[in-house]
């Protein structure tokens, strides 16, 4: 042990503990400083790659009789959001008598399906949720 704090002293290095468990306890000649500033850093890097990736749910509403252009507009945005690596769920709500029109909600969930086909694929099929019919896009892996 006198050995290893003599030869670290004459590098002027530290003398750190890295298996004190083990016999004998393993210890490296090392600058801790420094090992600690690399450890934090590698940390802060895999924080920002972790951020820069998170996926999060942008949700698109409509109604049965939304006019074509506000559709379009609306399929512009989600488009944007898709490219950006987040998810997208249309919601298309009902009033009233709608309901009895469920199938008007099936075929422009379908459109949209297809509209955005060339940057995202559906999760499931369109499904009804109470008085909303929900579908929800994910983005194609490039």
């Amino acid at each position: 042990m006198s050995e290893a704090l003599n030869r670290s002293n004459e590098a002027e290095l530290d003398l750190v503990e890295v298996a004190p468990n083990s016999e004998p306890p393993v210890c490296r000649i090392m600058d801790y400083g420094r090992w600690l500033y690399e450890e934090k850093r590698k940390l802060r890097e895999n924080r920002k790659k972790s951020q820069h990736h998170s996926v999060t749910l942008k949700e698109v509403r409509l109604r049965p009789e939304t006019d074509p252009h506000d559709l379009e507009i609306k399929l512009n945005r989600a488009r944007k959001f898709l490219e950006k690596g987040h998810k997208v769920q249309f919601s298309l709500m009902f009033r009233g008598r709608q309901m009895l029109h469920r199938e008007i909600g099936f075929e422009i969930m379908e459109k949209i399906a297809t509209t955005l086909e060339d940057v995202a694929h559906p999760e499931s099929t369109a499904r009804m949720a109470n008085r909303r019919m929900l579908l929800i896009l994910i983005p194609n892996k490039k």
